[in-house]
């Protein structure tokens, strides 16, 4: 027992107890009710995707989406079979058309759940490729800032990556001459600096070795290149000339995708590297690449996935857009793009093959779009410091 001065508060009232990271999180993310509306959906559409990967592979699938049934063409949602017409393989295992059939009798549920797996497959993998970019890039470009960088390196470079890609893309003879070209341009320049006599060098030499460009500048100069372009229509022309694959159009999607990432992560490592953890890092004698990735990244992470989530939305949307134009996944996929191009010659007659896949890519985007308002509400520093 003491009668000390303190305050009868602070003896009656304990402490509250501090909240954890993900706890904070959640007190604010719970507040948002469309945003959990939208995690909801995100759920139920990984479920979905996941359940029609396994009733529609295989070489004998519970449902297969590519059954043609002539004879029931153009059957009504929840219509049943006419089983006297049907041989034992081709009636349903469900014993009911749930979302009816398509004009060559395709079950639209069986195409609309192998639908939803390519969806979710293109729409995690161009996203990842498109993460993986931005970091990097941005990464780079916010944590080296101003140091410089010589021109006649980043040429050599630049053609011989693009040479690798293209040959990626199995355009073998022009991805080979442009690696012939960057490995003769890096020579030229090796060349040039061992024979030049710096007191009598030409001014071209000078130009051709000493000029120079910050890494900030190159990387965000890029950047507003490639934002300059619209994506839709850069997609499409690249799909156009590649051949179709289902592979390619997830890596063509993620290649043209990466720009807001870039942006986000800039502009959190400029912050960060001022802060004390990372002055610390260095005076330890820690490597760039173990600050970068090791220190610094894990608290630029917030902006990575609000993005990410809502990059989803817009790589599922574009997918679905290329195969409505006959450009995306080729069959004998079903995606809901080309099962809503299907429908479109059958709106009057069938409008049920342009309404259910319709409504389906307008809640999938909307949840997507929804739970990435509600991640970048919740992880902004400025609302948890306000409740």
């Amino acid at each position: 027992h003491t009668d000390i001065d303190t305050p009868d508060y602070q003896l009656d009232e304990p402490l509250a107890p501090k909240r954890t990271r993900f706890e904070e999180f959640w007190r604010l993310f719970k507040k948002n009710r469309l945003a959990i509306a939208g995690m909801v959906f995100f759920i139920l559409f990984f479920v979905v995707a996941i359940t029609g990967l396994i009733l529609t592979s295989g070489n004998d699938p519970i449902l297969d989406p590519a059954l043609v049934r002539l004879q029931e063409k153009l059957r009504p949602p929840l219509a049943r079979p006419n089983f006297e017409m049907l041989q034992p393989n081709e009636v349903p295992a469900l014993g009911v058309y749930v979302f009816g059939t398509d004009d060559l009798g395709r079950d639209v549920f069986a195409r609309m759940l192998q639908g939803s797996w390519v969806s979710l497959t293109v729409g995690f993998v161009a996203v990842g490729i498109a993460i993986i970019i931005g970091i990097f890039l941005g990464g780079i470009a916010g944590y080296y800032g101003q140091r410089h960088i010589r021109i006649n390196q980043l040429i050599a470079g630049g053609l011989a990556g693009a040479g690798l890609l293209l040959i990626i893309f199995d355009l073998f003879w022009v991805g080979l001459a442009l690696l012939i070209c960057g490995s003769v341009y890096n020579l030229l320049s090796f060349l040039i600096k061992k024979s030049a006599d710096t007191k009598a060098e030409p001014a071209w030499r000078r130009l051709w070795y000493f000029n120079t460009i910050s890494v900030d500048t190159l990387i965000m100069r890029f950047v507003d290149i490639m934002l300059c372009f619209p994506s839709f229509f850069l997609i499409l022309t690249v799909v156009a000339l590649l051949p179709a694959s289902i592979y390619n159009i997830m890596i063509v999607i993620g290649l043209t995708s990466w720009m807001g990432t870039t942006r986000f992560v800039r502009a959190e490592f400029l912050s960060l590297r001022e802060q004390d953890f990372v002055a610390a890092a260095r005076a330890l004698g820690l490597n760039d690449y173990r600050i970068i990735f090791r220190h610094m990244m894990p608290n630029a992470v917030a902006p990575v996935l609000v993005s990410a989530t809502i990059g989803i939305a817009s790589a599922i949307l574009t997918e679905a857009g290329l195969s409505f134009l006959g450009f995306g996944v080729p069959p004998p996929h079903a995606t809901w793009g080309n099962i809503l191009s299907g429908g479109k010659g059958f709106i009057f007659d069938a409008p049920w093959l342009t309404f259910v896949p319709g409504v389906a890519i307008l809640i999938v985007v909307l949840s997507f779009n929804l739970f990435g308002e509600g991640l970048r509400d919740a992880l902004n520093p400025k609302l948890r410091r306000r409740g």
